[in-house]
């Protein structure tokens, strides 16, 4: 079980061993994690992982095996959806086609019976926070696709919610409108100040958006922490492979001494990094694919800072514009990628070119057992 993260400010919602069973299938087993006032919490894994599940849990639509969900500092459990201060938005956004744009954020205000005047003035409110006020009278098929979100966050912020949900929110978007709209809610949520949880299976968004990521997978919760701290110190094979790409290197601990290990690693030489570990035990190091030199085989590097040193061959590249890309086939571990900065005059490696791949040991990450 993963505990759940305390800061000296509370917290705006506690998620504590959270369990989730259909039958004899596990959606959910044991989750825990907290999420501190006006912080965005993304629930980051592949499809099926159970990140839905939980967002479904916390906004009532669904209820747990076993478990407990507080928004600040109440308990939930028996709170119907539309009690709990909670706003959810679907990846359809599930605006009413047959209303205007400011009928659709005045809904959720009606429905609490605020009059029509009042709630009109707070809709309007909300839609010049997004920008749209001017588009108020539209139907949404009038509007694109990127107006639709903006329309559906008034909506749900027009309630002024303790909680955002967020579920797969740029799914129906394009890639460039996509990463647009990403950088246009990061602004909104912090301006706003609302705690936020949003699903996404997308690595590149979770980094982009996130104040905490919860990495999941077959309903476990994998890791848990700031965006940068997770791909820095990734704690399994799963999410360095899953947050970014990786290298992994699988090996032995040679030697143990207080709290520090000697591993080998077959191809990739030895390694000595701070652990705790049994001499004799198998281990798996990461290494991102930036973290890596290469160069020709005359290069020696520094000892004092190269741990890790790979002859190895060039098989592909690829040139990114930005940067170079490399696939180098590395005996006794096979391909390993290579991710470096390019400079206007730098020579590219070709394929079939004998290189050297060198690693310092504070980029090397060695992964739980």
């Amino acid at each position: 079980m993963t505990e759940p993260l305390h800061t000296p400010a509370g917290v705006a919602l506690v998620v504590d061993q959270v369990r989730k069973h259909y039958g004899a299938f596990t959606a959910l087993d044991d989750i825990s994690l907290s999420v501190p006032p006006g912080a965005l919490l993304t629930l980051l894994g592949p499809s099926g992982c159970g990140k839905s599940t939980l967002l479904r849990i916390i906004a009532g639509f669904a209820s747990a095996t076993g478990g407990q969900v507080k928004i600040g500092d109440k308990d939930v459990a028996a709170v119907p959806p539309f009690q709990r201060e909670t706003a959810m938005v679907f990846q359809s956004y599930a605006l009413f086609p047959h209303m205007r744009i400011v009928e659709n954020v005045m809904f959720g205000l009606k429905m609490r019976k605020v009059k029509t005047a009042a709630a009109r003035e707070r809709a309007m409110q909300a839609l010049e926070m997004v920008r749209l006020a001017h588009l108020a009278d539209r139907y949404p098929a009038q509007l694109s696709g990127g107006q639709q979100q903006r329309a559906a966050l008034a909506r749900a912020l027009v309630t002024d919610p303790k909680i955002l949900l967020l579920d797969e929110p740029f799914g129906a978007l394009d890639k460039s409108l996509r990463e647009e709209m990403q950088v246009e809610l990061r602004k909104l949520q912090k301006a706003v100040g609302v705690t936020t949880v949003c699903v996404t299976h997308d690595q590149a968004e979770a980094m982009t958006i996130s104040d905490y990521v919860a990495v999941m997978k077959d309903g476990r919760l994998e890791q848990f922490g700031r965006p940068l701290e997770i791909y820095d110190r990734p704690r399994s094979e799963f999410v360095a492979t899953f947050i970014g790409s990786a290298n992994v290197f699988k090996g032995k601990v040679q030697s143990a001494a207080g709290e520090r290990v000697e591993i080998t690693l077959p191809g990739a030489g030895t390694i000595n990094l701070a652990a705790t570990r049994a001499a004799g035990q198998n281990a798996a190091v990461a290494v991102r694919p930036g973290a890596l030199a290469i160069g020709r085989p005359d290069m020696h590097g520094d000892p004092a800072h190269d741990s890790l040193r790979m002859p190895g061959q060039v098989a592909f590249c690829v040139n990114l514009g930005h940067g170079v890309s490399y696939e180098v086939a590395v005996p006794g571990v096979g391909k390993v990628m290579v991710e470096r900065p390019r400079r206007q005059d730098d020579t590219l490696f070709e394929p079939g070119q004998q290189v050297v791949l060198t690693a310092a040991a504070r980029d090397c990450v060695l992964l739980e057992a």
